[in-house]
């Protein structure tokens, strides 16, 4: 098992690219810039490659939308060689809110985008013949009757590092999920409980594995959250940190997207905290956060999260090994983040 970490959205990026660089010394694998409506992730990944020497480096998440395929292949390739065959192209659909609101993109066939983007790219990769992509939200070159007639199909001018960049997919839903597990290198997923993951995509997991193709090899997940290890993490204390991740979670599950369309509280929801789920979303949306956030069940970050005594936190790093994941990813919180990397390492090695 790998370990694995999320950059922060916002600020702080130089400090915790600095902070990478000395957790790969004790056994972080691999970090993930992400995006959202921040600071794009590509010009931090080329920061970081050149700040740390054997660290993957994902993004976490790139979006379909404000990229066009090439582009984001063309990119891809070129974070690839400035990290010397290190990264690793992180995708998503974002949500309708951030692409028509902040990018005004139309927000059309999300997985099916997903699936035409991871095509291409690897079509532009493996510079076998100029590109020529005829799809359903991918059209390159432009068909007849469109543009000025005069485009015509190109290779990529450079041959890249790896032919072959593995690409993860950030999906939440059924057939996005079936999608993942049938033609991504990894998975991405979020509020991953390893208890109880198959609950909510034991089905489509299963469907899509089904159908994958055996050369690209086993599915890769990273899954995980807040990392606290200490013989005094018990009772009010273990609750302290848990409560950490109560914001995020608050604000995924109640605020990020609109009601009926926010799939972070589709995933609660199946996971059996129907009643829950309703009141955080109730109370985000009404402005009432310390509410929502207090309204959060407690077993769900408890089973999501790494806390708690050196044997505690051992269990749960077997549970999620146990449920497939491959980079077990993690939020250290305490004084001393990197000591807490290397106890994970030793942890998961031991």
């Amino acid at each position: 098992m790998k370990l694995s970490m999320m950059i922060g959205y916002s600020g702080g990026f130089k400090q915790s690219a600095a902070l990478v660089a000395q957790m790969e010394k004790v056994g972080l694998d691999l970090a993930w810039v992400p995006e959202a409506y921040s600071y794009d992730a590509i010009s931090q990944v080329g920061y970081l490659a050149a700040m740390t020497e054997r660290v993957e480096i994902g993004t976490g998440i790139v979006n379909v939308y404000s990229r066009t395929a090439p582009l984001m292949a063309m990119t891809a390739a070129g974070c690839d060689y400035v990290s010397d065959g290190r990264f690793i192209l992180g995708l998503g659909a974002s949500g309708p809110q951030v692409i028509e609101g902040f990018h005004g993109v139309p927000y059309d066939k999300p997985m099916l985008r997903i699936k035409e983007y991871i095509e291409v790219c690897r079509a532009v990769w493996a510079r076998e013949a100029p590109l020529d992509y005829q799809g359903q939200t991918v059209q390159v070159p432009l068909p007849a009757g469109q543009g000025t007639g005069l485009g015509k199909a190109f290779k990529l001018i450079n041959h890249p590092v790896r032919p072959r960049i593995p690409v993860w997919w950030a999906s939440l839903k059924g057939l996005s999920v079936r999608a993942t597990a049938e033609v991504a290198d990894g998975w991405i997923p979020i509020q991953f409980v390893p208890d109880h993951y198959r609950k909510v995509w034991g089905k489509d997991l299963d469907a899509g594995l089904a159908k994958r193709d055996p050369a690209l090899g086993p599915l890769q997940i990273t899954a995980g959250g807040i990392l606290a290890i200490g013989e005094h993490l018990v009772g009010e204390e273990r609750t302290k940190v848990l409560d950490f991740a109560r914001p995020t979670a608050a604000l995924y599950i109640g605020g990020m997207g609109a009601r009926g369309k926010n799939f972070y509280n589709d995933v609660c929801r199946a996971y059996g905290y129907e009643k829950e789920a309703t009141e955080v979303q109730d109370l985000y949306l009404a402005g009432k956060k310390k509410e929502a956030m207090a309204a959060l069940p407690a077993e769900l970050l408890e089973l999501s999260n790494l806390v708690g005594p050196a044997g505690l936190v051992k269990e749960r790093i077997a549970a999620f090994r146990e449920a497939g994941v491959t980079h077990l990813q993690v939020m250290p919180v305490g004084p001393d983040p990197v000591e807490l990397v290397a106890t994970a390492r030793k942890l998961i090695d031991s």
